[in-house]
């Protein structure tokens, strides 16, 4: 009983001899890896991954492998930054071997981030010029179109039942006339939409305005039955304060007292229902509630933001007046006349924005302006004085013909030495 202690002492002794003699071991040889390791490095024990990590003082970069003093790296490649691996096998190189490597680096490493830009955009001496000639010549001579240049444009003809080629004018001649030189496609489709959106969006509006008030209101018709719209009890509360307001629009409400977020909607805007008589007419389902509820929900956005409401024409109006548009435009393939063009291009012409569609893509696209083009101009030959050479060359070649025959006769034949 008495042995046991001292036993258990003894080994505890012995145990922090042994772990002491364990971590002196251990700091000898951190302390041999230190000494091979070069100063350029930084040694770091991670915890979480239980091994010492060396970090490039220069670079950042890190490794798990101790480097040694022959190491002499610029840059080393490691798992985060695979880039280039660069190092110097001469202790003296003169700043200029060291300008013309890095040169050479930046030359040939492929940034996996940013693209290299093409130091040529477009080959000329091959037939991608040809293939790229219409963008390359909108990018060396862009034009900003006006709506003065639609009334000069002179209508060619309909080109594959799809466009009309017109001639533009950007410019005006010295006596006053405006001459074509741009030579443009027209979208067929997206000029008659166009013309159809924006006679949509004065066709949606009341002709007498009220007295004393000089903003534009939208024509309605009246739901019966109302449609029920469930909405919050502060967007209740909005609509409540602003319905006066929303009436120009075209939407006119009651709030029932039996419930906190419902409201009853009595008017809508008429190109609402005539949206619903189209999608009816052809055999889909109604409509009309979701487009409403988008249509308030677009002015309780605006009312959250603003404080007001807009004088521009909402956004869910618009849409359902581009999508009537669009149904009743002219397609692609359908054949024009010379006379239908001139008065497509005419109303196009008359239109606030006739630049785009009613979706927005653009309804014409300039092809090529024809003062800048290359003409060849082949050189016609002048027969009157290729006939008088013809003539000098056959009296005169005779003649000499003739001289250096007689000359050959009239002299002895050469005679050997």
């Amino acid at each position: 009983m008495l042995m046991n202690p001292v036993e258990d002492a003894t080994g505890d002794q012995n145990g922090i001899c042994f772990q002491s003699e364990e971590s002196k071991a251990r700091a000898c040889s951190e302390t041999e890896e230190s000494n091979t390791c070069c100063s350029d490095w930084q040694r770091h024990f991670d915890v979480a991954l239980g091994r010492m990590v060396y970090v490039n003082k220069m670079t950042g970069l890190s490794t798990f492998i101790a480097p040694t003093e022959d190491i002499q790296a610029a840059c080393t490649k490691d798992l985060t930054t695979v880039a280039v691996d660069v190092v110097l096998e001469n202790d003296t190189v003169d700043d200029t071997v060291s300008s013309e490597s890095l040169q050479s680096l930046f030359s040939e490493w492929d940034n996996p981030v940013f693209a290299r830009y093409p130091e040529v955009a477009v080959d000329v001496s091959s037939g991608q010029a040809e293939s790229l000639a219409v963008k390359i010549h909108n990018i060396l001579y862009p034009y900003r179109f006006t709506k003065g240049m639609i009334h000069s444009m002179q209508v060619l003809q309909q080109v594959d039942n799809k466009f009309i080629a017109c001639l533009m004018s950007t410019k005006t001649e010295e006596n006053g006339e405006a001459g074509g030189n741009l030579l443009v496609l027209v979208d067929q489709h997206a000029a008659h939409e166009r013309i159809r959106l924006e006679q949509l969006i004065i066709d949606s509006y009341e002709k007498q305005q009220a007295q004393g008030s000089g903003r534009k209101k939208l024509l309605s018709s009246t739901l019966i039955p109302p449609l029920e719209i469930t909405v919050t009890e502060e967007q209740r509360r909005l609509l409540w304060c602003y319905h006066k307001n929303l009436e120009d629009l075209g939407l006119e409400f009651a709030f029932p007292d039996t419930s906190d977020s419902l409201v009853l909607v009595g008017k809508v805007p008429l190109c609402f229902v005539e949206r619903e008589a189209n999608e009816l007419r052809r055999g889909r389902s109604t409509v009309t509630k979701s487009i409403v509820e988008e249509f308030i929900r677009e002015q309780l956005e605006l009312l959250q933001t603003t404080g007001g409401i807009q004088g521009t024409l909402p956004l869910t109006v618009q849409k359902v007046l581009a999508s009537q548009a669009c149904h009743g435009a002219i397609k692609f393939n359908d054949g024009l006349s010379l006379q239908e063009s001139c008065r497509l291009i005419e109303a196009l012409s008359s239109c606030q924005l006739p630049f785009q569609c009613a979706h927005g893509r653009p309804s014409m696209l300039p092809l090529a302006d024809i003062d800048h083009l290359e003409q060849e101009k082949q050189i016609k030959p002048n027969l009157t004085k290729l006939r008088k050479m013809a003539q000098a060359w056959h009296l005169f070649g005779k003649a000499e013909c003739d001289t250096r025959q007689s000359l050959q006769q009239s002299m002895p034949p050469c005679e050997p030495p």
